[in-house]
């Protein structure tokens, strides 16, 4: 008989923002004639860049063509976009990679989910607290998180806690780790690292021969020249670093699907013998046998937000993001409300009034003023005390939940 991979039994009973989904479904049943505002889930609502629509709608006519047809890919991307990133998101920032060490994937929840694969599974691991669930999901469906303890946390991760007290700038493991997920600008908290607090980590990597998986998905919000957007800007970070980026939130590509990941060439981890072995080659290979690679109408859609009118589309799109941050942040801060993030994030980092409970308060802001967020406790032990709230809807539905919750505290 098939026997099945246990460690999926040791996952939460569903994935955090299923969970919301039931609460809110139970909601609507319940109060028809409620109309909710959404500030949960980080998807966007503003439509494609032009120029992205303009080369989507080129590549579909190609497609139509025998002579400019394009059947299967290159599993690691298109050189017309792996060239464009190169270009536009490192040349000029003073880092140089080959096309060879940029893979386009289908976006970056896929590659954090699945770069696990290359390391053995009894690998130590560490995350910062609260975070991204799919760093730990991913790493409990392969059996390295360990067992969950009764505090909830898993025996085999070690926790840096990013709280108020420490300004959300986890300290360092005291002891070895081999494997760190960091995501900056974070997500949930919307807070940053400066470039000295960046270099720290980089130099116990190197010190430590531990890998870094650095989740960049949000640079593209970064506003403050001291923080840096991709960790290569720090001196050896090549040596033992993985950056992954993804176009969702930059070019609202949420239901297109596309990212890419950076595997240098210098980067390498060990075999029980000692030897060295390239990431890259062994990513390739991955990519090679289990991914087929975006769609060229996808890559082409991609390459476009690197043109001078895509940049500019871009950047609108990030303003206006920002704008609905700024607002929140003011909005809650003169309702009396500790708030975090919104300036180099399109999150925000409330902390519940009180110490009310994450999921307390997520459900009182439900029914009393009928405004969605996320619990912060469904990011880790450290969330808990903190609802996340997002800046990706309209101006107008922004504005009034935050008059809603205004109207509710009072």
């Amino acid at each position: 008989m098939a026997l099945v991979n246990e460690h999926f039994l040791k996952l939460p009973g569903s994935y955090l923002f299923s969970d919301i989904a039931k609460k809110v479904n139970t909601f609507k049943i319940t109060h028809p004639r409620q109309r909710l505002i959404r500030l949960g889930i980080g998807d966007v609502t503003r439509p494609l860049p032009a120029a992205c629509i303009e080369a989507m709608h080129k590549a579909v006519d190609e497609m139509a063509d025998a002579a400019t047809f394009h059947g299967y890919g290159p599993e690691q991307g298109y050189d017309f976009l792996t060239e464009a990133i190169i270009k536009n998101d490192y040349a000029p920032r003073g880092i140089h990679f080959s096309t060879s060490e940029i893979f386009i994937s289908d976006g970056a929840k896929s590659d954090t989910g699945n770069i696990g694969e290359l390391l053995r599974w009894d690998n130590s691991m560490g995350i910062t607290d609260p975070v991204y669930p799919v760093y730990v999901d991913s790493n409990i469906m392969c059996g390295r998180s360990g067992v969950l303890g009764e505090d909830g946390k898993w025996s085999n991760v070690t926790y840096l806690p990013c709280t108020a007290e420490n300004q959300f700038v986890p300290a360092l493991p005291d002891h070895r780790v081999d494997l760190i997920y960091l995501c900056y600008p974070n997500n949930p908290t919307g807070t940053t690292l400066t470039h000295d607090q960046l270099k720290k980590w980089v130099d116990y990597a190197l010190e430590n021969d531990t890998l870094l998986v650095f989740d960049a998905a949000y640079e593209a919000y970064i506003h403050e020249d001291n923080v840096p957007h991709s960790i290569y800007e720090i001196r050896g970070a090549k040596k033992v670093a993985i950056e992954i980026r993804s176009f969702s939130k930059t070019a609202g590509f949420t239901g297109v699907r596309c990212g890419y990941t950076v595997v240098p060439k210098e980067l390498t981890a060990a075999t029980l013998t000692g030897e060295r072995i390239p990431l890259n080659q062994l990513w390739n290979r991955r990519q090679c046998t289990k991914f087929n690679g975006t769609s060229y109408i996808t890559q082409r859609a991609a390459e476009a937000i690197y043109t001078p009118e895509g940049k500019q589309q871009v950047k609108e799109n990030i303003e206006y993001y920002m704008t609905n941050a700024r607002t929140m942040k003011t909005e809650l801060e003169a309702a009396g409300l500790t708030v975090y993030g919104g300036v180099n994030s399109p999150y925000i980092w409330l902390q519940t009034p009180d110490g009310t409970g994450s999921w307390k308060f997520f459900e009182q802001m439900l029914y009393n003023a009928n405004v969605v967020g996320t619990p912060g406790v469904g990011f880790g032990p450290s969330g808990e005390g903190y609802i996340r709230l997002t800046a990706f809807g309209t101006h107008e539905d922004c504005q009034e939940a935050m008059q809603r919750i205004r109207q509710w505290l009072r």
